[in-house]
């Protein structure tokens, strides 16, 4: 057998070790959880519009010297494009999840000592906005891998016709026991809600799921305006090209722990970010399943930071009672 510098003997306590340390951070977040807690939350795609951003350009220098070294690492001035474009130019994939990572991250920062995290989370590209907030990746590399994201996404979707649809008020078990016999590439992508579930697919088998989710009761299914199947395994060529750069870039221990997409559950552990990261874009969004998580461990107060209030509606969904508001600079 090839000596690979590693004996078996080596390994064993080293994957032990990083159980306990797993563990310790569990018990210490267990340990930490008080009667209040708050939860930062970052949005994803879709909730871009024409002016987001320009409040902060032009009123913090910090946040102006953040734009403008975003335009130079981008190589273009989306600037440019998020503060004076039109929705069509905010819509291309190189510009859109950019342009929310940048909101999201520098409002952030502008909150300075006031930005408290007991937890975060994102929704798909809003993951990698939280995993910035909360110092897990730099800014610069940060906004490296989101560009990176958003082309490896888009050269996946011009590789085979591709879709999403809404499906409205049927369970999810149903939704994902119809899924199973359409032929077609179909899965769950975004469980967003109670009630709420966006499936993911070829555009033949997204077709056919909604004619055969409204027969079993659903009472709406939307195609959505998206350029390809987000979340499925239709995104294996995005998700191969985007491991290697996650996979080559520095994650840090957070401040706090992040609940992520791709298991619900709240990890500071860096090498089990970069594991879930790389999953990401093929599996599904278990939103619902991390605003449950995050209620179940203490959270009471909800901040959503960057454009839109999506986030806030979702998790009001799930718990009235919580305070949920978007992030607002103390002046």
């Amino acid at each position: 057998m090839p000596d690979n510098g590693h004996q078996a003997s080596d390994i064993k306590p080293f994957n032990e070790l990083k159980k306990i340390s797993n563990l310790f951070f569990l018990r210490s977040l267990e340990d930490h959880k008080s009667s209040n807690m708050k939860a930062y939350v970052f949005p994803g795609q879709g909730a871009q519009f024409v002016g987001m951003g320009k409040d902060l350009y032009e009123k913090f220098p910090a946040a102006k010297d953040l734009f403008d070294k975003a335009n130079k690492i981008l190589g273009f001035k989306i600037t440019e494009i998020m503060f004076d474009g039109t929705d069509d130019d905010l819509k291309q994939t190189k510009v859109t999840q950019p342009a929310i990572f940048l909101h999201s991250v520098i409002l952030a920062r502008m909150l300075k000592d006031s930005f408290k995290p007991d937890m975060v989370t994102g929704h798909s590209l809003g993951e990698f906005s939280a995993l910035v907030a909360n110092k897990s990746l730099s800014f610069e590399d940060g906004l490296k891998l989101v560009s990176k994201r958003a082309m490896a996404m888009q050269k996946a979707c011009e590789i085979e016709p591709s879709t999403m649809a809404a499906i409205i008020g049927l369970e999810d078990n149903i939704v994902e026991q119809s899924l199973k016999d359409i032929g077609e590439i179909v899965v769950p992508a975004n469980y967003n809600s109670p009630g709420q579930l966006v499936i993911s697919g070829s555009v033949k088998g997204i077709e056919l799921a909604c004619e055969k989710l409204k027969e079993a009761g659903a009472k709406r299914a939307l195609l959505l305006k998206v350029g390809g199947a987000f979340h499925s395994p239709l995104m294996e060529p995005a998700r191969l090209e985007l491991s290697k750069a996650i996979e080559s870039t520095k994650f840090n221990r957070g401040i706090c722990p992040i609940y992520q997409n791709v298991t619900a559950q709240p990890v500071n552990d860096p090498e089990i970010i970069k594991s879930n990261l790389n999953a990401q874009l093929t599996a599904p969004v278990r939103w619902t399943q991390i605003m449950r998580n995050m209620i179940a461990d203490g959270a009471k107060t909800i901040v959503e930071v960057g454009p839109g209030t999506v986030l806030q509606g979702l998790f009001k969904k799930i718990d009235r009672k919580l305070d949920t508001s978007s992030a607002v600079i103390e002046e």
